[in-house]
């Protein structure tokens, strides 16, 4: 009787621990949706494609150990579209254990273990191609930012925890599809939903607001296609993504800045309160944004090129980088950007740029991309061919001819080496390093 007694506290206990745990972690535990199977055959060339010596190795080996094996996510929506997909991802009904088990037997290398407690595991097959294997899986407790996942063998199961219905089917290897979230009616319709409540979805994991943009820029038909309910989701939701880390949250808003209607799909995110969560200012000049993509469209901006344009100076760039961690490069790229933007051309962009590289220190490569990006965002970009294969002549002076000269280290040493190279460049670029020399004196008593 007493240790009937103390087993049940015990359980009381643990019970509460749990429950108090789930709720300061705000984790959502997820429930089976009902799904309505739908199949359809799939016979494009871009499918059959598909099928290379390493592939049909892979499929072997599944078909000879017993366990289903077919190509999942966003693979399927793309041959759907009748693309060619960039990357393939595999769902199987092998747990990591048994594709191990599997893989060793066969001699198979596996690389890169990292996914392995997720599920997945990298094939090397044929020593020449990758395959990444993910085991059919359940999202056990989310947190708005992760998941602890449960395997299964149930499709229906694996589907249910995906975000949106283009990206929760499957494609077995005899061509056969399988639909369990109407994701084939909402691609033909070029519609974004999300997998059953939009609202449960975001808070598994709040990335997906910025999943939902992109997708909605590769997918819709019209820039201002969204569903009222989805939006209001959106902005009931929106904090959340101050929980998410800048690196994942900079590779989304990347694709969103080049990809369909960047312009009004930023200008939605703004009106719904995403922006101030991914490190956009209080007030982003969407209006100039929205000049900027249209007078860039069709001329390969970078991201950084478009994003800039949110911008009002160097101080909120600093914050945005901050947030998204950006990289040196594209820091760069987007503080050169607002420097210059408002630089008046003149009447030959040819000649604006060759004097802005002898101006700009830095590699000259990564400099010539600043520019050509500059010329992006003023709306020259188609100008920039002939500057593109002009190399500029080196300027002779250094700073070790400024120290021959007993040039004083500091602010006069920086602003001598500068004006020299001004007076140089208005001599196109003419000047022998002599003739330079000759005017350091000179200008050492403007500078000083």
């Amino acid at each position: 009787m007493y240790q009937q007694l103390v087993r049940r506290l015990i359980s009381q206990v643990t019970l509460t621990c749990k429950q108090n745990l789930h709720v300061k972690s705000r984790t959502f535990h997820r429930p089976k949706r009902a799904g309505n199977l739908k199949t359809m055959k799939l016979d494009t060339p871009q499918f059959h494609g598909l099928f290379n010596p390493e592939l049909r190795q892979l499929i072997k080996y599944f078909e000879t150990y017993k366990y289903e094996l077919r190509i999942a996510g966003g693979a399927v929506r793309d041959l759907l579209l009748g693309n060619d997909p960039h990357d393939i991802d595999f769902a199987t009904t092998a747990t990591p254990d048994e594709m191990k088990a599997l893989f060793e037997r066969e001699n198979v290398r596996m690389i890169n273990n990292k996914g392995e407690k997720h599920g997945t595991i990298t094939a090397r097959i044929n020593d020449k191609e990758n395959f990444e294997v993910t085991t059919l899986r359940i999202d056990v407790v989310t947190d708005g930012r992760h998941a602890e996942v449960e395997f299964t063998t149930d499709w229906q199961l694996d589907a249910n925890r995906r975000d949106l219905t283009i990206n929760a089917m499957f494609l077995g290897f005899d061509g056969m599809l399988y639909d369990y979230f109407s994701g084939i009616k909402d691609l033909d319709e070029r519609r974004v939903r999300f997998v059953g409540i939009a609202a449960e979805r975001m808070q598994e994991d709040y990335l997906r607001i910025l999943r939902y943009f992109r997708f909605y820029g590769r997918i819709a038909t019209g820039p201002n296609l969204h569903e009222p309910q989805t939006l209001d989701s959106i902005r009931q939701n929106a904090g959340g993504l101050a929980g998410i880390s800048g690196e994942r949250l900079w590779v989304e808003v990347k694709k969103i800045l080049t990809g369909n209607y960047a312009g009004p799909i930023v200008q939605t995110m703004t009106e719904l309160g995403v922006g101030a969560f991914i490190g956009l200012p209080e007030k982003p000049d969407v209006q100039h944004f929205l000049q900027v993509c249209a007078r860039t469209e069709g001329l390969s901006p970078l991201p950084m090129t478009r994003l800039s344009a949110l911008l009002s100076g160097e101080s909120e760039m600093y914050e945005l980088h901050k947030r998204m961690k950006l990289s040196t490069e594209e820091l760069k790229m987007g503080l050169f950007i607002i420097q210059h933007r408002d630089d008046d051309v003149g009447d030959s962009v040819s000649r604006y740029c060759q004097d802005l590289i002898i101006d700009t220190v830095g590699r000259e490569p990564k400099v010539k991309d600043r520019i050509i990006q500059l010329l992006v965002y003023k709306g020259e970009g188609t100008q920039a061919d002939e500057f593109v294969s002009w190399s500029p002549p080196k300027f002779p002076v250094t700073g070790h001819d400024l120290f021959a000269h007993n040039v004083p280290k500091g602010p006069v040493f920086a602003k001598t080496l500068n004006e020299l190279r001004q007076i140089w460049k208005k001599s196109n670029c003419l000047m022998s390093k002599e003739e330079l020399i000759d005017k350091i004196d000179e200008v050492v008593k403007q500078k000083s």
